[in-house]
């Protein structure tokens, strides 16, 4: 009887030490985050990487070929060649963005990143350079031009997307019409259901929308309407502690700006100015 005591005692004692170590950890890592300096260590190792969605078109996408192109891709080589600094995208789960980029395994997120109040929680934003929407897309035939229409229909939603965020936070707008909603990792994934006639709508950016139905064959079977959701603003995400990166990409931002590189990015990937400086 005692032996068994003892076993549980001593058992008892290390998953509390467990516990206590990994605490330990995850604090030792949200304080590095919202304290450490990391641009000496960027300059040193000569090299950026950013956290990306590689099939966010156009802000950051891989061609047939592979390559990674987009928006964003052309938008920070131009900020980094300011500094001689080389950038390393890599392809994250844009669900666990904020996590990669807290526990240093990426240095940015630059893919379309939207600023809001939950996420300045943990993550410092560069100026805004670019203004989103959430809108619904659907496909004409459903006959579906108004947020009510969607009364008993089924959306895709983007997982850890903004939109996904508005549509919680703002039931009103849409949530309170909708049967049922579907998450996807991509919005590839959720255009080929809602080509499919499985989800019947779907809440996207309007930069993704936009570019995506005009490279359709069929673009004049699609539908994009606002409903009511605030505008949006892009910028790089970074941890709190990089004060001086997040200067420094401010202050390219603002050069390439005035230097009309981000109006030429802008003209290539939209057709149009879309370009912001918000400093």
């Amino acid at each position: 009887m005692k032996k068994n005591v003892f076993r549980l005692t001593l058992l008892s004692v290390m998953v509390l030490l467990t516990a206590t170590v990994m605490l330990s950890g995850c604090t030792n890592v949200k304080k590095r985050a919202n304290t450490a300096d990391t641009w000496s260590m960027i300059k040193q190792r000569n090299k950026v990487i950013i956290g990306l969605d590689d099939s966010f078109v156009p802000m950051g996408f891989r061609e047939k070929n592979g390559q990674l192109v987009g928006y964003d891709i052309d938008l920070a080589r131009a900020v980094f060649k300011k500094y001689g600094i080389k950038v390393d995208f890599q392809t994250i789960d844009w669900s666990m963005k904020e996590t990669e980029l807290r526990n240093g395994t990426i240095d940015l997120i630059w893919n379309g990143y939207t600023k809001s109040p939950a996420r300045a929680k943990t993550v410092a934003f560069s100026n805004t350079y670019l203004k989103n929407e959430q809108i619904l897309v659907t496909k004409k035939k459903e006959q579906i031009k108004q947020a009510a229409d969607m009364q008993g229909k089924v959306l895709g939603l983007q997982s850890g997307s903004s939109g996904y965020q508005s549509y919680v936070d703002t039931p009103k707008l849409l949530k309170q019409y909708v049967k049922s909603s579907v998450q996807y990792d991509t919005f590839n994934d959720a255009f080929l259901d809602l080509n499919a006639g499985r989800i019947q709508g779907l809440l996207i950016d309007s930069v993704y929308a936009n570019y995506y139905i005009k490279h359709q064959n069929d673009s004049a079977s699609y539908r994009e309407m606002p409903i009511g959701f605030p505008k949006e603003d892009f910028a790089v995400g970074m941890r709190k502690g990089d004060k001086t990166l997040r200067l420094k990409i401010n202050n390219a931002l603002h050069e390439l700006y005035q230097e009309q590189t981000m109006k030429s990015i802008s003209e290539k990937w939209f057709g149009v100015d879309n370009s912001v400086d918000d400093k």
